[in-house]
């Protein structure tokens, strides 16, 4: 892993986060490599206690994106959640990308409070 060109600009936040590391790595490589996200940076959430990823969807997207890395193996809890929102104050909605391990990462959408569904 530490070869991959990927690999450097979240080697800190890997060895701080060990338990983390491959979700890190799976997402921030998916997001930069297959979704091409543009100004992908990591931001670490102390009272969270992990690194979620920003940026924007594509070139002509002005909306700043966040995505939380997590493995599918993690029981994560509602105090949790509202610790990631917390910590992103103002942001209303997170991605969670979920890894799994065949390698497949799924995105979910959180919406900070009650948010009524788009028709």
């Amino acid at each position: 892993m530490e070869a991959h060109p990927a690999y450097k600009p979240i080697a800190g936040y890997m060895k701080r986060y060990p338990m983390l590391a491959g979700s890190m790595f799976q997402v921030h490589n998916d997001l930069m490599l297959a979704q091409q996200w543009e100004g992908l940076e990591a931001v670490e959430l102390a009272a969270a206690g992990r690194v979620v990823f920003r940026g924007r969807r594509t070139k002509t997207d002005d909306k700043v994106q966040y995505v939380v890395p997590c493995s599918l193996a993690e029981s994560l809890s509602l105090a949790w959640f509202g610790a990631v929102f917390r910590e992103l104050d103002g942001v209303q909605e997170v991605h969670l990308g979920i890894t799994s391990e065949d390698s497949s990462v799924v995105y979910y959408k959180l919406s900070r409070g009650i948010v009524k569904p788009p028709l």
